[in-house]
């Protein structure tokens, strides 16, 4: 690689961290970038592209540490499904080949770039269950809340983790977009609380990537030269980078990564078809 490459993966990777702190979709630039300026397979872009990402998670997770505290209930059901089909999603990876993986990926590019456009419509949902509810005082809302948000049905719960299983499995295998099929679930089983919802978000996030990751490694398919300057990247940038990502405004930053989304999806296509 030539030097002005590591210099692109390095702002990418600033970049991705900014938006992830306000936005999510940081792997829509990741990615793609590893696999022209780092000149990557498939398979290894993608595994590189989950470790380096991986520790700004920590960040988010530290972020929501107190929503986080009343729900240890939820948050044990939830990661055991998330890690379960984590390691699914990253065994099927491991064995399906690059070449089946190449085949795929402007597909997968596709349909996180349409789970990330489907995020605002649900975050404009959940915003109006919370104000639906006869609750007067907002305090008392959520203090209600903490305590009655993870007594639901049986049959809701089946349901939730059935579901967390197979975004797991997606997870593991390509992973952009799972935090938007996570908060759906969750609105579905009856969560309220917008923060806490977020934050089981990320803990569960972090436990598909975490045990993606390992395998990946265990593996030798993570290009650590790269998968440690990006991850530097994306914790500078999740940290310092988000001013300058707000100051863009979320509906601009949104509105960029869905261009490329769809640039890139349009890109592959017509790159495979010549």
């Amino acid at each position: 690689m030539l030097w002005h490459e590591y210099v692109i993966l390095l702002v990418v990777s600033l970049v991705a961290g900014a938006i992830n702190a306000v936005a999510g979709g940081g792997t829509l630039l990741t990615f793609p970038s590893l696999l022209w300026a780092g000149h990557l397979s498939e398979i290894v872009a993608n595994a590189t592209s989950t470790v380096a990402l991986w520790p700004g998670q920590l960040g988010s997770l530290w972020g929501y540490r107190s929503e986080l505290g009343t729900s240890r209930r939820a948050m044990l059901t939830l990661a055991v499904p998330s890690l379960l089909g984590g390691a699914l999603g990253a065994t099927v990876l491991l064995r399906t080949g690059n070449d089946t993986f190449k085949m795929l990926v402007p597909y997968l590019i596709l349909l996180a770039t349409m789970l990330f456009m489907a995020q605002e419509p649900l975050n404009r949902w959940l915003r109006k269950r919370v104000a639906a509810r006869p609750d007067a005082d907002p305090s008392a809302a959520s203090a209600q809340s903490a305590v009655a948000d993870e007594h639901f049905s049986r049959r809701r719960w089946a349901a939730v983790l059935g579901f967390q299983v197979l975004v797991a499995i997606y997870g593991g295998y390509f992973g952009a977009g799972i935090g938007i099929l996570m908060l759906a679930a969750f609105g579905y089983l009856g969560f309220k609380n917008i923060h806490r919802m977020n934050g089981l978000k990320n803990i569960n996030g972090m436990c598909i990537n975490a045990v993606a990751a390992g395998m990946f490694i265990a593996n030798g398919l993570v290009c650590w030269p790269l998968a440690l300057l990006m991850a530097a990247g994306a914790i500078v940038g999740g940290y310092a980078g988000a001013g300058t990502a707000r100051k863009l405004g979320q509906k601009n930053v949104r509105r960029l990564i869905v261009l490329i989304g769809l640039g890139l999806t349009l890109a592959l296509l017509l790159n495979r078809n010549t």
